[in-house]
């Protein structure tokens, strides 16, 4: 989906479109049935989740007012009756197990989110968060160390978008964003 489809807000973030795309396929979501979105932001990725795969349960979860009240107006706009909004800090009480949990935002809390979204995890479910500060990279990777998980992968995206500038063009850069995917360990039953 492109970004431009999507209400925006001034201040609340939104995982861009090549990142989301990245993070989607890393989530594996098409015989799942339950995606937690944490820091959903602008809803970009739950929206996009609940609406290639219409089987799914999406729990979104986010802490800022203004991010909750455009989240409502993008879930409305795609019609995705199949998204929660969950308003709160994470890591939240929630009596649920997802088949994959994205982090798109940490709020300082990221190994504590890291823990708690392996809690809520089922054996064999996908965890894929998103950063753009080199302090969250270094501080998940060294995490995923000690638990109970494989097939850690990461990449870093450098996305530039071809842009006119006077008579010429240039591609404008965005920020550098990282991503992380792994495994839970374990076996479906």
């Amino acid at each position: 989906m492109k970004d431009e489809l999507f209400l925006r807000g001034a201040r609340v973030p939104m995982t861009k479109e090549v990142v989301r795309t990245q993070a989607l396929d890393r989530l594996q979501l098409q015989h799942a049935t339950h995606l937690i979105d944490i820091g959903a932001g602008t809803g970009s990725v739950s929206l996009e989740a609940a609406i290639r795969y219409p089987q799914l349960q999406v729990s979104a979860i986010e802490r800022n007012p203004d991010a909750l009240a455009l989240m409502v107006e993008n879930r409305q706009l795609f019609n995705c009756p199949n998204v929660e909004i969950i308003s709160g800090y994470a890591p939240v009480e929630l009596n649920v197990m997802a088949d994959a949990v994205f982090i798109g935002g940490s709020g300082g809390q990221l190994t504590e989110l890291i823990d708690w979204s392996l809690a809520h995890l089922h054996p064999a479910g996908r965890l894929v968060m998103t950063f753009i500060l080199q302090e969250n990279l270094t501080c998940a990777l060294a995490h995923l160390e000690q638990c109970a998980v494989s097939e850690v992968d990461c990449l870093q995206l450098q996305v530039a978008q071809f842009t006119r500038l006077g008579s010429g063009h240039y591609f404008k850069p965005n920020n550098p964003t990282y991503l992380i995917s792994c495994l839970k360990e374990g076996s479906h039953d």
